[in-house]
């Protein structure tokens, strides 16, 4: 008679403590985004905007891993939201850039503040040393690994 062995308990598995902590951060974080008109995605979006005078699309896509469909409809939606402006790229008549306008300009640093405030209500008991360590350990996870960047919505 073969014996197998006994299932692992979940919770002896880091993945499962990983997305035990991640998914409280994220839902932390898209509560406070969400008080303040917007997405997660739609901040990650405006982020990437505000270092930037103007963007293509496409720069946008690849630097948020996702389609530039998705990112079409993401912009669609800050549009409407007067957050960010279309304008026909001057390079290329049949294209465009996308860039903040005053009010997204204005809201962004509001939003990396409830980033910061976020990471600071659950990580700030670490010490310096720890939280370093750990940021070193995940970022090492995701180089070894050759992780792709993850969609945010």
């Amino acid at each position: 008679m073969s014996r197998t062995k006994p299932a692992a308990e979940l919770t002896s598995h880091l993945g499962y403590w990983l997305r035990y902590v991640s998914n409280h951060v994220s839902l932390a974080f898209a509560r406070k985004v969400e008080a303040h008109g917007v997405t997660v995605a739609e901040w990650v979006f405006l982020r990437h905007l505000l270092d930037a005078e103007r963007m293509a699309p496409s720069q946008l896509a690849e630097r948020m891993g996702m389609s530039r469909g998705a990112i079409s409809k993401l912009a669609d939606r800050l549009v409407a939201k007067a957050l960010i402006k279309r304008r026909d790229d001057p390079q290329d008549g049949r294209a465009h850039t996308l860039s903040l306008t005053a009010a997204g300009r204005t809201l962004v640093p509001k939003l990396a503040a409830l980033a910061d405030a976020n990471d600071a209500e659950f990580f700030d008991h670490l010490t310096p040393k720890d939280r370093s360590k750990l940021l070193q350990i995940l970022q090492e996870l995701v180089k070894h690994r050759g992780l792709p960047k993850p969609p945010t919505e």
